[in-house]
């Protein structure tokens, strides 16, 4: 992979990741929260998030080994999660394969909503899970994982920004601007997900 790829990559990862849909649920579950609470959420989420995305990152492909399931039918499964998810997010509709209502109401009763339901589904979920483990297999050297280790990370910086100036972001874009910047999520996301699909289906067409 060259470094344009690694710049779609991160561009890819957080449109899959999508922290500017998150900001709604963020603020409605840290309503109650002191300013300080509600920043040392932000930072756990982010954490719990390149958490996530490293281990699968790193144990992705032992775990696909390990159930006997071959990469080219899990480009083909991601594909197809990615594009219902951006699909979703073109019609600027509510994803339950991100988190479900029941999750949501789970989290009130929780100390802390940073991992659960904000991290994990609603941000680093099936989708974002399914990206990085794809990408993770382009390449196998030590620099691939480094500069992927390096995305990651720069994803869950954003997604740390995001969060914290959500309040501004959400006084400043309204709802009609939040849709628009998930729309062109979406579109990008669909992309990304026809490119796995196809790549997937050639390389099981090529078994038989």
């Amino acid at each position: 992979m060259n470094w344009n790829e690694y710049v779609q990559l991160l561009a890819g990862l957080v449109s899959v990741v999508n922290p500017i849909s998150a900001m709604p649920i963020y603020l409605s579950l840290t309503a109650r929260k002191t300013p300080a609470e509600r920043r040392q959420t932000a930072i756990s989420t982010a954490f719990a998030v390149a958490m996530v995305l490293l281990t699968s990152l790193l144990a992705g492909e032992p775990i696909l080994r390990f159930f006997g399931i071959g990469l080219p039918a899990f480009r083909v499964a991601g594909g197809l999660l990615l594009l219902l998810m951006g699909i979703s997010m073109l019609r600027v509709s509510d994803d339950r394969s991100r988190h479900t209502p029941e999750e949501e109401a789970e989290s009130y009763d929780k100390t802390s909503v940073a991992v659960v339901p904000l991290a994990m589904p609603l941000l680093a979920g099936p989708g974002a899970i399914s990206t990085t483990i794809v990408y993770a297999h382009r390449d196998l050297s030590l620099n691939h994982y480094l500069l992927f280790s390096t995305v990651i990370v720069s994803v869950s910086l954003i997604v740390l920004v995001t969060l914290l100036l959500a309040p501004r972001i959400v006084a400043i874009m309204g709802q009609t601007g939040m849709n628009v910047v998930t729309r062109v999520m979406g579109l990008l996301l669909t992309s990304i997900a026809v490119e796995f699909i196809a790549n997937g289906a050639t390389a099981l067409f090529l078994r038989i």
